[in-house]
């Protein structure tokens, strides 16, 4: 068991040091998030303001945004497993009297750990442009778990993709896709203002579940009927992208 967590340790620690050596993409999942959120609340919040039922525009965008940004690491969780896939250093472990597997899980505990920071300095940002969350001590606590979970369901994700990809390029179109779904939801404007067709899926899409919740409980208001079904959805989607990482990394053995 020792063996095994210093394992984990030595490869979490090889992730987070590339990540600090790829400076392009440390500044896409640092800045980017930044710059989105100083983008919707300066230029297009005065445009939408009315729509947000009396709220700020930042008040209503802040906890989307932070959402948001999860995608933009997420990428990077995806291009370091194909790397370490097509590169050999998979093949290399497996030959070595350690757990290969502890390689993906280097690059998943390495992923939630930099969305996490990336997430705060959202937040931060957020604050800085006039959030002004009224949630109690539970709520926070209750909010850090959402944000913990989707950051860990999407970095897992990441992975899978990355086993999956055929290529560095493919295994990098994870961020167009994470990065899509959150703009058909109610992150940046109610559901209520999009397109008939769209409302459907926006409503009742887990992005959209996150989006509220998050939102009620940094608002400090009850949190709405919505919580048990995104339990469900981030549940029942992590136990899928774990089980579907697992099978791909043994299937990538077989190759």
């Amino acid at each position: 068991m020792i063996t095994l967590l210093r394992t984990e340790a030595v490869l979490t620690r090889r992730g987070l040091t590339h990540s600090l050596r790829d400076v392009d993409s440390m500044v896409t999942a640092v800045v980017a998030p930044v710059a989105v959120m100083l983008l919707f609340v300066t230029v297009f919040g005065a445009a939408v303001e009315g729509l947000t039922e009396g709220a700020s525009y930042v008040d209503y965008v802040a906890p989307g945004v932070m959402l948001l940004c999860a995608g933009f690491g997420a990428s990077m969780t995806a291009t370091a497993v194909h790397s370490d896939l097509a590169t050999g250093v998979v093949r290399r472990l497996r030959t070595m009297p350690v757990r290969a597997s502890a390689v993906v899980t280097g690059h998943v505990v390495a992923g939630v750990l930099r969305n996490l920071v990336s997430t705060l300095l959202v937040l931060g940002a957020a604050l800085a442009l006039g959030f002004r969350p009224e949630a109690s001590a539970a709520g926070w606590a209750w909010a850090a778990v959402l944000v913990t979970a989707y950051v860990v369901l999407l970095t897992l994700a990441a992975a899978a993709w990355g086993l999956a990809a055929r290529s560095a390029d493919t295994a990098g179109m994870f961020a167009f896709v994470a990065l899509f779904v959150p703009y058909l939801s109610s992150a940046f404007v109610p559901v209520e203002g999009l397109p008939t067709f769209l409302r459907g899926f926006a409503e009742h899409q887990p992005v959209s579940l996150a989006i509220e919740t998050l939102r009620e409980l940094t608002s400090g208001v009850p949190v709405g009927d919505q919580a048990v079904p995104l339990t469900l959805w981030l549940g029942g989607l992590t136990l899928a992208a774990l089980v579907l990482t697992r099978w791909l990394f043994q299937r990538a053995g077989r190759r």
